[in-house]
């Protein structure tokens, strides 16, 4: 059976389309190829791998990416995911054979303020948004998809 390729875009690669990935990935399971890149790749946001900690996902020693690396060394997707602003997922490219650009806007861990309680606070808010957000795709997926990619899962 074809796997399913996903990737999962943000401005920096640092927090948002990091968590998508890592919940893809413990949710969709072997039916799913998930990468995450960034417009501008920047550093892992350390309260994003505290947060992920909380799930029992370790993060901390992912990579941050590019997507006109990815673009460039032609790497094909079935889904492109945004998970920044708007006009930031204007700024994402068309991948070749690329079956559907999908939008989601989170708010951005890099931008909180207050003090590091508060912005875990905050950051597991966006977290939680992210998980739900997956599960809810997933089980969409399932429903118009299912035949097309042998999806029979219940998540």
């Amino acid at each position: 059976m074809k796997k399913i390729r996903v990737l999962f875009v943000c401005v920096h690669n640092s927090a948002r389309s990091q968590m998508a990935e890592a919940f893809l990935k413990k949710y969709g399971g072997e039916l799913f190829e998930v990468e995450s890149a960034g417009l501008e790749p920047g550093k892992l946001n350390p309260y994003v791998v505290e947060v992920m900690k909380e799930k029992g996902m370790d993060i901390s020693k992912n990579e941050t990416n590019s997507v006109m690396e990815f673009f460039n060394d032609g790497h094909e997707y079935d889904y492109v995911i945004t998970v920044c602003d708007a006009a930031s997922s204007d700024r994402c490219p068309i991948y070749p054979g690329m079956k559907e650009k999908i939008s989601w806007y989170f708010g951005d861990p890099s931008s909180f303020s207050g003090d590091r309680n508060e912005i875990l606070e905050k950051t597991r808010k966006v977290r939680d948004e992210i998980e739900t957000k997956i599960m809810e795709w997933l089980k969409k997926l399932n429903n118009i998809d299912g035949d097309r990619y042998g999806i029979y899962k219940t998540f």
